[in-house]
């Protein structure tokens, strides 16, 4: 009896473990189907069921170009759906919600413009002026690999081409304005040497353009071997001018006074009269440049003082040669008080007159604190005499009015006759 009994509960326990069974394994799969389900939502919200078609398979109507496309099979699962939705242009990316969703279920990167990619670098490259080869600078290329992995990383060689036909695109912009407007232009040249000992040109014109502003534009800016003559300057600049198309429409051309310049003018006027392009025969056409013409009559009053001139500038070299003499020179300042510190020393550059005049200005609201760290500090002989600080001075006060219209007609704006004119009236009186 005892036997019958233990065998009926033993049935029992097994039925129930099988039961137990039987159900996980029932919620497993309805737990893989929840999860095959997910798996495919990403791609299904950008398409719609359309329903059974005459051949018996279903499809699904793309929501962005309304293209067709079997679904609901074996053979028709979900990849050839997410490879139409990276090729399409009609499904709009911006909500995040709609992302793509790769195999691994991450976010994938739209797709970008390449030549959209390439023009914004080179303009990049144009504007700041950086070298070619910035665009293979590792670090660059890592940083843009890993904002999108669809960018094409180009080379040096096919930026700077990308560059040169921004440069000719940019160039036949101007060329067709500068052909319709209908006024004439006035050109600006200059020459220089660089620190490479090279010498280079360059040839801009200003004109009023078809909206009523005044322009300025580089036409030409190369590298020109010597010899610097005259008649080769002249050579330069008559082949831009023909480069440009440009002989029948000069007003006037504008020079500084250096000698070579006017056998340019004199022949350039000569070839462009006997075209019958210059108003009034060319009465009009050389402009001396008023800028360098003040800049000559600066350096030569500044030789009369030069030696003021250098006792200041080795003054103001010595407190700022170490941070020992700086620590000095501050506390004569609070030494001899009632002087305003906000303003700092500045060192000129002796080609540039009017940085030389902004040095002595400087130097002139601490000509006491000099005087007391040459009482203080024994290493300090270069101290300018009371006579020298008063020629400093009275050749400061001599210099102002130049430094103000030297600033008003080096502006980048264009200054106007009614800016200019009063302070070109008071160096007539002199």
């Amino acid at each position: 009896m005892d036997d019958l009994i233990s065998r009926h509960v033993s049935e029992a326990i097994s039925k129930l473990v099988a039961d137990v069974h039987h159900v996980e394994d029932k919620d497993s799969v309805e737990l893989n189907k929840k999860k095959d389900k997910t798996t495919t939502s990403d791609v299904s919200k950008f398409f719609t069921k359309i329903g059974v078609g005459e051949d018996g398979k279903e499809r699904a109507q793309c929501n962005g170009c309304n293209k067709k496309y079997l679904v609901g099979s074996k053979k028709y699962r979900t990849s050839h759906l997410k490879r139409h939705l990276e090729k399409c242009n009609k499904i709009k990316f911006e909500d995040v919600s709609q992302m793509m969703m790769d195999v691994q279920g991450k976010l994938k990167s739209k797709k970008i413009d390449q030549m959209v990619s390439r023009e914004l670098c080179a303009n990049l490259i144009i504007r700041h002026g950086l070298p070619f080869k910035f665009v293979e600078y590792e670090e660059l290329r890592t940083w843009i690999t890993y904002l999108n992995h669809y960018a094409i990383l180009v080379s040096r060689n096919t930026i700077k081409s990308d560059v040169l036909r921004i440069f000719q695109r940019e160039k036949n912009l101007l060329e067709e304005e500068l052909t319709s407007i209908p006024s004439r232009i006035c050109l600006t040249s200059d020459l220089w040497t660089s620190s490479t000992i090279e010498g280079y040109i360059c040839l801009t014109t200003h004109y009023v353009g078809s909206n009523c502003k005044l322009s300025s534009k580089i036409l030409n800016f190369c590298h020109l071997p010597p010899p610097h003559t005259g008649f080769e300057l002249c050579k330069k600049i008559n082949e831009f001018l023909h480069e440009w198309g440009l002989e029948k429409k000069i007003f006037s051309i504008t020079l500084d006074n250096a000698s070579s310049n006017d056998v340019l003018v004199k022949t350039l006027k000569e070839k462009l009269v006997l075209q019958n392009s210059l108003l009034c025969d060319g009465e009009f056409f050389y402009v001396h440049c008023c800028a360098h013409i003040l800049n000559l009559i600066v350096q030569e009053g500044l030789k009369v003082i030069g030696d003021s001139v250098d006792l200041i500038r080795e003054s103001i070299k010595y407190v700022g040669g170490s941070e020992r003499r700086m620590i000095k020179f501050k506390q004569c300042i609070n030494q001899v008080g009632d002087i305003d510190a906000k303003s700092t020393l500045c060192l000129d550059v002796p080609t540039r007159w009017n940085s030389t005049f902004l040095m002595l200005q400087s130097a002139l609201q601490y000509q006491r604190v000099f005087g007391s760290l040459h009482l203080v500090d024994e290493n300090y002989k270069c101290c300018p005499s009371p006579d020298k600080w008063k020629r400093a001075e009275k050749i400061c006060t001599f210099l102002m009015p130049f430094y103000d219209i030297t600033t008003l007609i080096s502006t980048s704006s264009y200054p106007t006759s009614n800016l200019y004119f009063l302070q070109v009236r008071i160096f007539k009186l002199f």
